[in-house]
């Protein structure tokens, strides 16, 4: 499959501008983002930034380009404090559960790819876990050594920043900056507070524990996706991606240990997604504010939450609330009626075609150039909805081709279909129009009889939830009549 005709601009959080991307291998992305730690179900923060990245991987496999897409699992290693200190947040969750640990990551891992599957997310074509790869981080660490970057305390070895003057790089931080933001009093047996681990020593009571030159511990955080990294994409790879929050101080280890190592780039490209809030603060689990994907699917279709997502930039916040949950819904709800009206649409003489192939044709290229610019998925379901305005009346002459329909079908299917991930949730199988009707008829004639009985709370909830699923019932002197919002 040859690459489409493309100028792709990338938003390189490295160098904080947009980059034409180039890849490293002519018609191969090499692709990975930090996956979940599995000690939790997954909240809509996490949906936020698989769904982001599902959309980049969607849209370089649209191009042409083969992807090697990596996503992590993070079972071990992950301190409560980004300080190297407290216990490991698998661990924890162990403890509460009374489980072991590994039953723990089991779990939640399952539960992860049921939210993700649920919400259209491709699976990576690699997900490696961190505790499957040890050999190799203890192998990295002791390079690190060798090279004079790392040193070992009491069976800890941490990475020396002030041996890698680019340190700060991504971030922006200077090593002044981060040494004052940083607390003494948590550095222990670091020489430098602003050290990180490459190796921690196992305490007594710590159950996750490896067998390594400095003694029995477990592999810091920043080392696992470096090592796992390395190893499905190569020393230097094209895209490294990851939620905002984990820019520093997880990336910008990762980028210090990994070209110490190899004395290589690492990443080309780094892409950050921006975060969830409500009322303004990001949603997260130690704030308590979450919530989860499989809560949210109780009264949203996974099809509206992945609707609600796109509507923003992967590099902008999304502040959410039950009404902008329902606003997306309606969205959505509009969308998929157009796809049905034109998947159902009757060829006709093709006397419209010349309109709506110039209509279509705008789509295409709006399309591609709202992509094109770092991949700007609200620009396209902006451009998606103005295609609707203006082929929706053409649509109900009947006076168009069978080819124009077939092929304006196929651009259709590819825009929100193959790369939005936006699937259906009616087909050609589904219940008919005539079938949908007589169904509303039922629940409006069981409203009315919730009014005669005066039972106005059941019969106004009854109204409010057909009203946010966009069918609008009124009472007038004649008696009730609804209608379908598009």
């Amino acid at each position: 499959m040859s690459i489409k005709k493309n100028n792709l601009t990338i938003f390189n959080s490295l160098t904080r501008k947009k980059e034409v991307f180039e890849p490293l291998h002519p018609g191969f992305v090499g692709i990975y983002v930090c996956g979940p730690t599995v000690y939790g179900d997954s909240h809509l923060g996490h949906a936020k930034s698989y769904i982001s990245f599902d959309v980049v991987v969607r849209y370089f496999r649209y191009l042409g380009y083969k992807v090697r897409y990596v996503q992590n699992i993070t079972d071990v290693g992950h301190l409560q404090s980004d300080a190297d200190e407290g216990d490991d947040k698998i661990q924890v969750q162990a403890r509460l559960e009374r489980l072991e640990p590994m039953e723990v990551v089991e779990r939640y891992t399952r539960s992860y790819f049921e939210d993700m599957d649920a919400l259209n997310v491709l699976r990576p074509d690699i997900s490696p876990r961190a505790s499957g790869h040890i050999p190799e981080q203890i192998e990295m660490t002791q390079t690190l050594l060798e090279k004079g970057y790392a040193y070992e305390v009491n069976g800890n070895v941490y990475f020396s920043v002030e041996k890698y003057p680019a340190y700060g790089k991504l971030s922006g931080r200077s090593l002044e900056d981060i040494k004052s933001g940083t607390r003494v009093e948590v550095a222990g047996d670091k020489k430098n507070p602003a050290d990180f681990a490459l190796w921690k020593k196992a305490d007594p009571e710590h159950i996750m524990r490896w067998k390594s030159p400095w003694g029995e511990g477990y592999p810091g955080w920043h080392l696992e996706c470096s090592c796992m990294s390395s190893k499905y994409l190569g020393d230097t790879f094209d895209i490294h991606g990851g939620g905002m929050e984990n820019k520093f101080p997880h990336h910008e280890c990762e980028i210090a240990q990994s070209e110490a190592a190899h004395d290589k780039p690492f990443a080309r490209y780094w892409m950050h997604n921006n975060m969830i809030t409500v009322d303004g603060v990001k949603m997260g689990k130690s704030l308590g504010n979450f919530v989860t994907i499989k809560k949210a699917l109780q009264s949203h279709s996974p099809m509206e939450i992945r609707f609600f997502i796109l509507g923003s930039h992967y590099r902008s916040t999304l502040d959410f609330s039950e009404d902008a949950l329902h606003g997306a819904a309606r969205g959505w709800q509009r969308l998929q009626k157009f796809y049905q009206k034109l998947a159902n649409t009757p060829s006709g003489n093709g006397e419209d075609d010349k309109a709506f192939v110039s209509v279509t044709e705008q789509l295409q290229q709006q399309f591609t150039q709202a992509m094109d610019d770092d991949f700007n998925t609200p620009r396209v379901l902006a451009a998606l909805f103005d295609f609707i305005k203006q082929a929706t009346p053409l649509l109900e002459k009947g006076a168009l081709s069978e080819a124009v329909l077939d092929k304006t079908r196929l651009l259709f299917k590819e825009i929100t279909q193959d790369v939005l991930g936006l699937t259906p949730e009616l087909n050609e199988d589904s219940v008919s129009d005539v079938e949908l009707n007589a169904v509303i008829e039922v629940i409006i004639g069981l409203r009315q009889r919730m009014r005669r009985e005066k039972n106005w709370e059941m019969a106004d909830y009854i109204r409010d939830e057909l009203a946010r699923r966009g069918i609008i019932i009124r009472d007038t002197p004649e008696g009730t009549v609804w209608e379908r919002q598009v």
